[in-house]
């Protein structure tokens, strides 16, 4: 692609202010929640984190203003994987890991829809690790809901790719052997320009977290941490019990010094290694307390807090880790477009695909 196509999209991401939905059809009437709820019976366990999933996001959406056909939710397979069918939009439940694959030509061929993926760590980081990572680094305009509750549901409680290690299930009595994923810092290394991570039971937390998502320009990964109180329940009980959540969760804010604990008693500093470490406020200078850059194009801060979370979640950050401006793949491929199409003339398909084995652009 020329220069000048580059910087035209360029003008319109990020610098030039442009949201992910300027090009999505708004719709004149007032929606409310219900206008998102289908006549399907919602099918998870009773207790299942999703359903809290489901009503935040049935209950965000109408803020959007969007007509409910220009929406799509794109899932897999897996528990999660039945979200399509609970939204009161466009949907399409495709295949095993496939879903960012599927939901990459809708988007890239569609700039008047606003696409969702909604998958889980199973789904998303075993099968369809490389779709994942893929559609990061192109920066895709997607918008990705990784729902991770650290084991398998729909397939009754195998260990998954976020599972810590020893983890005993059926799949693995005596315990895994696999050292886990960690969602946020895949993300973060495969170059994704929104990244972040949130909490089931928060609605309020988990909707800001979507509103940004929604407007940004690119792929957007939100790791929402989704309790499964049948086969790995309480997993992520320190950040739910009111007694000590305080303490051990670190609230992200953008432009503000990351200091956290139940009387912000505690703050993050770097090391001379360049990772983070806790500190209490009380003994360290207030120049070396952290402030948190979302938008640092340099990505080695944001994978650093990635790093915090331990099996243990005796310091989990959540918010916005990361979220950048980078052209997204959909403007560059239709730039692209343009500019052929602007140099020769209209294109012909057929008489491309009939002209011969081979054909010279020049």
């Amino acid at each position: 692609m020329s220069d000048e196509a580059i910087n035209g999209v360029n003008g319109l991401n990020g610098n030039g202010g442009r949201s992910a939905l300027s090009l999505v059809p708004k719709t004149d009437q007032k929606q409310t929640m219900k206008d998102f709820k289908t006549d399907q019976e919602v099918r998870w366990c009773p207790g299942c984190g999703d359903y809290a999933v489901l009503a935040a996001v049935q209950s965000f959406l109408p803020e959007l203003g969007l007509r409910r056909e220009n929406i799509t939710f794109v899932s897999g397979i897996g528990c999660s994987s039945r979200f399509p069918y609970y939204m009161n939009t466009y949907g399409f439940h495709s295949i095993h890991g496939r879903a960012p694959a599927i939901a990459t030509g809708l988007a890239t061929s569609r700039p008047d829809l606003s696409v969702w993926v909604v998958t889980g760590d199973g789904d998303a980081l075993s099968i369809g690790g490389n779709h994942l990572i893929h559609a990061l680094r192109r920066n895709v305009n997607l918008k990705i809901l990784l729902f991770n509750n650290r084991i398998y549901g729909l397939t009754k409680g195998q260990y998954s790719p976020t599972s810590e290690v020893g983890k005993i299930t059926k799949s693995t009595p005596m315990g895994s052997l696999d050292s886990p994923f960690n969602p946020l810092s895949l993300a973060i290394g495969a170059e994704g320009t929104f990244v972040a991570r949130t909490i089931d039971s928060d609605r309020k937390h988990l909707q800001s977290v979507l509103r940004e998502a929604a407007q940004h320009e690119g792929t957007a990964l939100v790791e929402i941490y989704q309790n499964c109180n049948i086969f790995n329940d309480n997993a992520f009980e320190p950040l739910k019990d009111p007694s000590v959540r305080d303490d051990v969760t670190i609230r992200l804010e953008h432009g503000e010094p990351i200091v956290f604990g139940a009387e912000r008693q505690k703050a993050l500093v770097r090391n001379p290694a360049g990772s983070f470490e806790v500190a209490n406020v009380a003994d360290v200078d207030p120049s070396r307390i952290a402030v948190h850059d979302a938008s640092n194009p340099d990505p080695s801060q944001a994978f650093a807090l990635s790093r915090l979370d331990s099996p243990a979640f005796e310091h989990t950050p959540i918010g916005i880790f990361r979220n950048v401006d980078r052209p997204s793949y959909d403007e560059l491929l239709r730039g692209q477009v343009d500019e052929a199409v602007g140099a020769q003339g209209q294109g012909d398909l057929a008489a491309l695909l009939a002209s011969g084995d081979t054909w010279r652009i020049d």
